[in-house]
C-alpha cells in the first residue's frame, strides 16, 4: 500500500473529506518506523514527512477522533516544524486507521492553516469517521485480493513443478478427484497409450484394458474409493500399437488434515518384461521338477523290475517302493507348479496331510516315527506347498544329521490354536546330541523360512538344544485354508459388492 500507485478509490475519499469538513487539505497517511506516507492527498505537496513531526502518529494511537483546534496552543504540537515552519499547520482532525487484527495504521486526516476555536460539527466529525472505515475496508479488499492473487500463483508454480516432475518419470502418472473422476495424466501415458490429450479423462480409460481384466479392475478400484484403501492391481493396458502390456496398477489417497480423502494419486507401471522372465523361469522349474517326478517313477519301475528277477527280494523291494512313492507324493506338493498342474487336496486336515507327507520315514513295520499330538485343523491347496516344503525340509534333514538318523530316535509335532493364531512345534527326540546351531543357512533351511515368513504370513523360530533341534512355527489362524477364510469373509459382507452407490465414479 505504501509504494503504489494513485488509485481513485482513495483520492475520492480524501477530496469528499475536505469539502466536507471545508478545509483546504486532507491525507490518509499511512505511519512507518520512522515515516509517514500519504496514500492519498490533496492540498499538499509532499508525498511522505517524517514520523517526529506525525500529527497522525497521535491519532491513531487514540480511541476516536483526534481534534486539535490550534496547534500553537497544544504542547504536543506547538513546536512542530509543520507548526513553526511551513506549511503553518494550525488545525487538525484525523480518524485512526486501525486494522482488523486491531493494528493501527495510520490516520484519514484534515487540515487547516487557520485555528478553528469550533473545531469540526457533529456531522464533519461522524462523516470523518465513516470514510476513515471505508478507508479500511479499502485496504482490506486490496490485501485480500492479493492473497488470493499470491495463492494462485503459488498454486500454479506448485502444479508447474508437479507436472515437470511428473513428465520426466519413466512410469505413467495419473491423479483423480476424491470420487474417483480422472482429470490428470502425465506426458508418459499419453506416449504409451498414444490417445489424445484429454481423451481418457473421466470414466474413459475403461477402454485402455484388455476386456479380460476391466471387471477385476473395476471392482478393487471401487472397493478403495469406498474404504479408502490402498489400490494395487495387475492387469494388460494397449500400448499405441495395438499391443496389450502387463502393468502394474498402484493408487493411494491424499487426506485433509480431518482425514478426509481430497484426491487420489497413482502410476501405472509397465511390467510386461518382468512378467515374461518370471514365466520363464516357471517353466523351467517346471520342467525340471517334472524331470524329477519322472526319475521316481523310473526308479520305482527298476526296483520292481529287480523284484521279479529276485523273488527273496520282495518283501523289501515293497517297502522301498512304498517310500519312494511317498517321497514322489511330497515332491509333488513342494515342486513348482503351473495354475493348470498345481494339486488339488480339497478340503482334509492338516494331520492327515502331514501324515501322508511323513510315510517315507516310518519304521520298516509302518510305525510312525514323527508323531502328530495336538489340535487338527482344517487345510487346503493354497497352503499346502509352503507347509509341505517346511516339513519336507525338516524331516529330510531329521534323516540326514538329526532325530531319525538313529535307530529309536523320533520326532514330536504338536499343533494347537492359540488366540488368532496356530502354533506348530517341532522337537527331536534320541537323536545325536546338538552342539549349536550350523554355521551357516544352508539353501533348504533358507526356503524353509520363506514359506513360513514370506508364503503364510508366520514366524519360524529355530532352537539348537543338545537333545535335539526345536522349531517353532507361529502362523495366523487363516494361514492353513485361506479359501475358507475369504469365504467367510464374503458371508460377513467385507468384500465390496459389484454394485457401488448409484452415480458414484470409477477409475484407474
Amino acid at each position: 500500500m505504501l509504494e503504489t500507485p494513485h488509485e481513485k478509490g482513495f483520492d475520492d475519499i480524501v477530496e469528499l473529506a475536505a469539502s466536507l469538513c471545508g478545509a483546504p487539505t486532507a491525507l490518509i497517511s499511512l505511519v512507518e518506523a520512522h515515516e509517514q506516507v500519504f496514500k492519498a492527498r490533496v492540498g499538499m505537496d509532499p508525498d511522505r514527512t517524517s514520523r517526529d513531526v506525525s500529527f497522525c502518529d497521535h491519532a491513531m494511537r487514540e480511541p476516536g477522533l483526534t481534534v486539535v483546534t490550534d496547534a500553537t496552543a497544544d504542547p504536543r504540537f506547538r513546536d512542530n516544524a509543520l507548526v513553526t515552519g511551513e506549511p503553518a499547520i494550525r488545525f487538525y482532525a484525523g480518524a485512526p486507521l486501525v486494522s482488523a487484527e486491531g493494528l493501527p495504521l495510520g490516520s484519514l486526516c484534515v487540515i487547516d492553516y487557520e485555528p478553528r476555536p469550533e473545531g469540526l460539527t457533529d456531522l464533519q466529525a461522524r462523516t470523518l469517521e465513516i470514510l476513515a472505515g471505508q478507508v479500511v475496508s479499502q485496504m482490506e479488499l486490496r490485501r485480500a485480493v492479493r492473497q488470493v492473487e499470491q495463492g494462485r500463483d503459488a498454486l500454479a508454480e506448485s502444479e508447474a513443478r508437479f507436472r515437470v516432475i511428473a513428465d520426466s518419470m519413466p512410469q505413467m502418472v495419473w491423479s483423480t478427484l476424491p470420487d474417483g473422476y480422472h482429470d490428470y495424466y502425465n506426458a508418459r501415458w499419453y506416449e504409451f497409450t498414444g490417445v489424445p490429450d484429454g481423451s481418457t479423462d473421466g470414466e474413459a480409460w475403461n477402454g485402455m484394458f484388455h476386456p479380460d481384466d476391466q471387471a477385476r479392475a473395476w471392482k478393487i478400484w471401487r472397493n478403495s474409493l469406498e474404504t479408502g484403501d490402498l489400490y494395487e492391481i495387475e492387469y494388460r493396458l494397449r500400448r499405441a500399437d495395438g499391443v496389450y502390456r502387463w502393468t502394474l496398477g498402484r493408487a493411494v489417497p491424499l487426506r485433509n488434515p480431518d482425514g478426509e480423502i481430497i484426491r487420489w494419486f497413482g502410476t501405472c507401471t509397465d511390467i510386461d518384461d518382468l512378467k515374461r522372465i518370471e514365466q520363464g523361469q516357471a517353466l523351467l522349474s517346471q520342467e525340471l521338477s517334472h524331470r524329477i517326478k519322472n526319475i521316481f517313477a523310473v526308479v520305482s519301475a527298476l526296483i520292481a523290475l529287480s523284484a521279479r528277477e529276485h523273488p527273496e527280494a520282495k518283501d523289501f523291494a515293497r517297502a522301498v517302493r512304498d517310500r519312494i512313492g511317498a517321497l514322489a507324493r511330497a515332491h509333488e506338493f513342494v515342486r513348482p507348479h503351473s495354475d493348470v498342474s498345481r494339486p488339488l487336496i480339497g478340503e482334509m486336515t492338516l494331520h492327515g496331510f502331514l501324515s501322508s507327507l511323513f510315510r517315507p520315514y516310518a519304521e520298516p513295520g509302518g510305525a510312525p516315527r514323527v508323531e502328530l499330538v495336538g489340535e487338527d485343523a482344517l487345510f487346503d491347496d493354497q497352503a499346502a506347498t509352503s507347509v509341505a516344503l517346511l516339513f519336507h525340509e525338516l524331516a529330510t534333514n531329521a534323516a540326514k544329521y538329526g532325530a531319525l538318523s538313529m535307530p529309536g530316535g523320533k520326532v514330536r509335532l504338536t499343533t494347537r490354536a492359540e488366540d488368532d493364531r496356530f502354533i506348530l512345534n517341532w522337537r527331536e527326540i534320541g537323536g545325536p546330541a546338538v552342539s549349536g546351531p550350523p554355521e551357516r543357512q544352508g539353501f533348504g533351511s533358507s526356503l524353509a523360512s520363506l514359506s513360513v515368513e514370506g508364503q503364510l504370513g508366520g514366524r519360524l523360530e529355530r532352537v539348537w538344544h543338545v537333545e535335539g533341534l526345536e522349531v517353532t512355527a507361529d502362523l495366523p489362524e487363516t494361514a492353513l485354508s485361506r479359501r475358507k477364510a475369504a469365504q467367510d469373509r464374503d458371508r460377513r459382507g467385507t468384500v465390496v459388492d459389484e454394485s457401488v452407490r448409484a452415480g458414484g465414479r470409477a477409475g484407474h
